[in-house]
Formats: structure tokens, sequence, C-alpha cells
């Protein structure tokens, strides 16, 4: 009897992102977490006396915080007594590629960061374990007002001092979760921008956050804030390479979205297998404001990250497009969350996740919409395609409505690659691999194409889904 072939899909090639350079830092804190790190952290970074009490006062929290039951995946391998919260680089920030050391710019040149900012952004921030190694901005967008800088230099200009403390961690506070508080305690790094009110940028600002170091947390915090009727596009970043420990990631992002203006926030994460991302990002949007979120998941071993946004003003909007890949050895736990508070508010999520080789993704999503949110008006699509008997998928849909006038929907599509349609192409001389190469590829499609330009080689490179053959 003849055997069958068998067809199965590669995992993504993160051969691009697991290089890795001789650690070279000058300074890092002890592994653990105690008021004396903590302190240690405070004074290396030249913070203000309410800052150090802010860290000293999350950290207590975190103590007191016990972790969520019976919520996502097990994090069981992560343990807090053997991270190292502070590392910093053999370097200060540069605001010239040829001033940063061949090691670190070699890095980000891989990446093509710098080859990035010369065509197409407005301004790049790069940032290495836990220090901003290179900022800056084109002149023409400096002198339309717009502030993009890292935020320790922004906390210590007497300009934007007093912004930073009426902002920092409002959205998100340390009582949220025990790793907002950790954030809290240990915050590290990061960028703050300020888009005066009118201003439109057309071309994106982008941050890019490398970890190098092993056994090492990364816990940026990103802070912007975007006026009435202006707008701004923002890139996100993020790789590492990949090590026997655990790393952890821990930022922490809020999004201040102003009247009639908007914001779009595009990320791509690639973090190594070993990484821990357990990433918190939220959005607060006021009257006839829009948040868009464009988000890849594809690395970390262990993912918890569930954009959320906050409608606050009448005629506010979100829109959350995502796509997720789960492989051997990953369980995702992603999502959106949003939250009407206003009159005629409108929320659209649309998500794709792809799970291969026992990988694990699952979707999590909430919808709320309060009494005063009359008419408002939300859309969920949630599709998924496991691509072997292995693989799971799951989707969590919570909607909770308070109001008797509201339009709310929700559609969530799970499965696997449909025999019929490879028979379909293969009658027309496609091959049974490429089929299913084809299939994939479209199934993501829809959603790749959502993200800007200058990301389009990158996203092809981590969902390109080489069909392979093997007689067995």
């Amino acid at each position: 009897m003849e055997k069958k072939e068998k067809v199965y899909v590669d995992d993504i090639d993160r051969s691009l992102y697991d290089f890795r350079y001789e650690e070279k830092d000058v300074y890092k804190v002890e592994n653990g977490l105690t008021p004396d790190i903590v302190n240690e952290i405070s004074e290396k970074k030249h913070d203000p006396e309410w800052m150090r009490e802010f860290r000293l006062h999350c950290l207590e929290v975190y103590n007191n915080r016990k972790m969520a039951d019976n919520w996502g995946p097990s994090i069981e391998g992560l343990d807090m007594d053997n991270i190292i919260t502070y590392i910093r680089p053999n370097t200060d920030m540069k605001n010239s590629w040829n001033e940063v050391p061949d090691d670190i710019k070699n890095t980000f040149e891989k990446l093509g960061i710098p080859d990035a900012e010369r065509k197409s952004l407005a301004g790049v921030g790069a940032q290495y374990d836990s220090e901003i190694v290179y900022h800056n901005v084109r002149k023409e967008v400096a002198e339309q007002g717009v502030v993009y800088t890292d935020i320790e230099s922004a906390l210590q200009d007497e300009r934007y001092a007093g912004m930073i403390k009426d902002h920092f961690m409002k959205l998100v506070p340390p009582t949220d979760h025990k790793f907002a508080a950790l954030h809290g305690a240990v915050w590290s790094g990061g960028s703050f921008v300020f888009v005066p009110e009118g201003v439109h940028l057309d071309i994106p600002l982008q941050s890019y956050f490398r970890l190098n170091a092993k056994g090492a947390g990364q816990f940026e915090h990103t802070l912007i804030i975007v006026s009435d009727n202006a707008y701004l596009h923002f890139i996100e970043g993020c790789s590492a390479p990949k090590y026997n420990v655990a790393n952890l990631h821990a930022g922490c992002v809020e999004l201040y979205v102003g009247k009639n203006a908007k914001l779009r926030y595009s990320t791509i994460e690639n973090w190594s297998k070993n990484m821990y991302n357990l990433n918190t990002k939220r959005a607060v949007v006021s009257e006839g404001g829009t948040i868009e979120w464009v988000s890849g998941s594809f690395g970390s071993h262990v993912s918890y990250l569930y954009p959320t946004s906050i409608l606050n003003g009448r005629g506010s909007r979100s829109e959350f497009t995502g796509i997720t890949f789960a492989g051997k050895g990953q369980n995702l736990d992603t999502g959106s969350k949003v939250i009407h508070n206003a009159p005629d508010t409108s929320s659209y999520v649309n998500t794709k996740s792809i799970s291969k080789s026992g990988g694990i993704s699952t979707f999590r999503n909430a919808v709320i919409v309060n009494s005063n949110a009359v008419g408002a008006k939300s859309s969920v699509s949630c599709e998924s395609l496991m691509l072997d008997s292995e693989s799971r998928s799951d989707t969590i849909p919570a909607i909770v409505v308070n109001t008797n006038d509201a339009d709310i929907g929700h559609e969530a599509k799970i499965g696997r690659i449909s025999d019929e349609a490879v028979f379909y192409l293969m009658s027309r001389g496609i091959s049974e691999e490429e089929a299913k190469a084809m299939i994939v590829r479209g199934f993501a499609d829809n959603v790749s194409k959502e993200l800007p330009l200058e990301y389009a080689v990158e996203m092809n490179n981590l969902i390109r889904l080489e069909m392979v053959g093997s007689i067995g």
C-alpha cells in the first residue's frame, strides 16, 4: 500500500531575531525585588521625589497583591527572584546612529530600524535592555510643536514634568493587577509623545524595544497624548534572542486621545520563546475621537495581552485588528476590551489566530456597555485556524450591556484547513503543499494588510508558512 505524503507547516523563522551579542552592560542591579533595589533604580534614574515614593508604593502594592487564580496560562516558570529588573547598557542616549556603540548599533541595523527611519518615519526611539540608546525626530516635525522623546528626559524637563505627573499610571493604576504594580516599581525607558491641537503627522513615529540580556526584564513605559483635532500613527516593535532561562516583559502603554483626534497604534511583538509577555495597554478617547489598534503577536512562551479602549466621549470609537501565531511551546492569551461610557460610541474588533504543533491560542474579549451609552454599537469577529490535531484554539467572549438601546454583535469561527478548498486548488494544478500555504496566507491577509507599509516585509517574514512534504 502506498504511503501518503505527510504535510506540515514550518514554525516562524526567528533566525532574524535570535542573534545576540556579548553582554557589555556597565551596571545591573541584583536579582529579585526589594525596597533597596527599587531605591537603587530610582537613584540611577535621577527620579524626582514623587516618583521615588510612587515606586515604593507600587512595590508595596505588588507584595500585597495575590496572583489571579484560574485566569489564563500558567506562569509558574517565572520566578521574580531570578529576574534582573534593571540593566544599563554601555552607552548613554545618542541622537546619531554613528555615536551608538557598534554592538548595539549593529543590532538595530540588522532589525532594519535605521533604514526604516531614513525611508518612512518621522522619528525613532530605540531601547536596548533598560535604557533608551537612541532617539531622534525630524526637524520639520519638531517645528510643529510635536514632542517625541524618551519619557525619562521628559520627566527631567520642567516643560513636561507636570504633564507626566498628571498622566503617569492614571489609566493603568498599580492596583489594576500584580504586574501593573511591578511595572510601577521598576519601570525604565519608554517614550513620551505630545501632539498639539490640530497637528496631523503624515508619517509615523516608531519605538523599538530590544532585550539582549538573559534572565532580565524589560519595563518600558509609553505615554502618548494626542490633543484635539490631531492625528498620529505610532509604531511599536519588540524582539529578543532566545535563552534557556525565563525573561520578562511587563511594559505599560497609556494613550490619551482628544476630541475629534485620531491615534493609530501598531505593534509587532516577536519576543523569543523563553519570554513571559505580561504587557498592559490602555487608551481613553474623548468626544468624536478614534483609537485604532493594530496588533501582531508572534513570539513569547506565554502572553497576556488585552489592549483596552475606554470610550468616554459621545461619538468616540475604537477599532482593534489583530493576528496571533502560536507554535510549539507557546500559549498566547490575547484579545481586547472595550468600555462604552458615552452615547453613540462604536467599537469594531477583527482578529485572526493560527496555531500549530501543539501551540495554544486563546482569544479573550470583553465589551461593556454602560447605562449612559445609549445608541452604542459594537461588532466582534474572531476567526481561528488550527493546522493540526495537536493544537488548540479557544474563544472566550464577555458581553455586558446595561442599556436597552444598543446594537451588539459577536461572531466566532474555529476550524481547520478545508479539504474541499485544497482539492479545488489542486484540481487547478497547484500542489497540496502550496494549496495549503495559500489558504493560510489568505486567512491572515485581511488583517496583515492593516499593518504599516514599512512593516510589510517583517510581517511577511513572520507569517511565511512554508509547506514542506516528508515521506512517512
